[in-house]
C-alpha cells in the first residue's frame, strides 16, 4: 500500500498528484514552463483541500529527477527534498525519460514484442535528451544528450524495429527516413509517474536525500542578445 505525492517540472507541462498504489487520486498540470515555480506550491495546497489528503499521512514523495529544464529540475528536486525532510518522508527519483517510455506503454498500442523504445526530450537546436530501451525498461542506451544528424541511430536501426516519441521526436522526424523508424507523440503523464513511483516504492528504492541532486546530463547555457 502506498500514498505518493508525485512532482513533474523536469518538461514543458508540469504536474502534481497524489496517487494510492499507483493510481491517481488527483492531479493538478500548468502549461506555462516559466509559471512551474509558482504553480508548484500553489498547486500541493490545492490538492490538499480538495482530496482532504494531510502531507503526513503520505509514504513517500517523488520527483522527476531529470533530464529536462535546468530550472524545472531545480525547482522540482528541491520542494520535493525539502517535504521530505519537514515530514521526514523517503524520496523516490524518478529519470524523466523512463517515465517518458511507460506513458507510452501504458497508452500507446502496438503490437511488436521486439520493439526498442526511444524517448527524445527537446534540448533545443538538433539537441535532444533521449535513451534507448526495452519494453522492460532495460537499458539499451543510457541517457545522454546528443545531437541529431542524419547518422544517429544509425547502427540500432539496422537490427531493430525502434519507437521514438516525446517534444524532440520531431526533430529526428523531420531527418530520418529509415523504414525501421516509427513515430508517436508522447508527453509526461500523471499516470506513467504514478505507476513507475509506486514500483520503486514497492522495491523500496528510495534515494538519500543528502546525495540527490537534478540530472542535468548538460552544462547550463544562458543566451543574450
Amino acid at each position: 500500500m502506498s500514498l505518493i505525492l508525485n512532482i513533474d517540472t523536469a518538461s514543458e507541462n508540469a504536474h502534481v498528484s497524489f496517487a494510492k498504489d499507483g493510481l491517481v487520486i488527483n492531479s493538478l498540470s500548468s502549461e506555462s514552463q516559466k509559471e512551474h515555480a509558482a504553480f508548484l506550491q500553489s498547486a500541493i495546497q490545492q490538492l490538499i483541500k480538495t482530496t482532504g489528503i494531510n502531507l503526513k499521512d503520505l509514504d513517500a514523495i517523488a520527483v522527476t529527477a531529470g533530464p529536462g529544464s535546468y530550472t524545472g529540475l531545480r525547482v522540482g528536486m528541491a520542494s520535493a527534498k525539502g517535504l521530505c525532510y519537514a515530514l521526514q518522508k523517503p524520496l523516490i527519483t524518478l529519470i524523466t525519460l523512463e517515465v517518458l517510455t511507460v506513458s507510452v506503454l501504458q497508452f500507446v498500442s502496438i503490437q511488436e514484442e521486439a520493439l526498442l523504445y526511444c524517448p527524445m526530450m527537446d534540448a533545443r537546436r538538433m539537441e535532444v535528451f533521449t535513451a534507448l530501451y526495452q519494453k522492460d525498461l532495460s537499458v539499451i542506451k543510457p541517457p545522454c544528450a546528443l545531437i541529431l544528424d542524419e547518422f544517429s541511430f544509425e547502427k540500432e536501426l539496422l537490427k531493430n524495429r525502434i519507437l521514438f516519441f516525446g517534444s524532440g521526436s520531431d526533430k529526428w522526424k523531420s531527418i530520418c527516413k529509415h523504414p525501421n523508424a516509427i513515430f508517436e507523440t508522447a508527453a509526461i503523464l500523471p499516470e506513467s509517474m504514478s505507476k513507475l513511483s509506486n514500483i520503486l516504492f514497492s522495491e523500496n528504492k528510495f534515494t538519500e536525500l543528502a546525495y540527490s541532486e537534478p540530472i542535468y546530463l548538460k552544462e547550463f547555457q544562458s543566451f543574450t542578445k
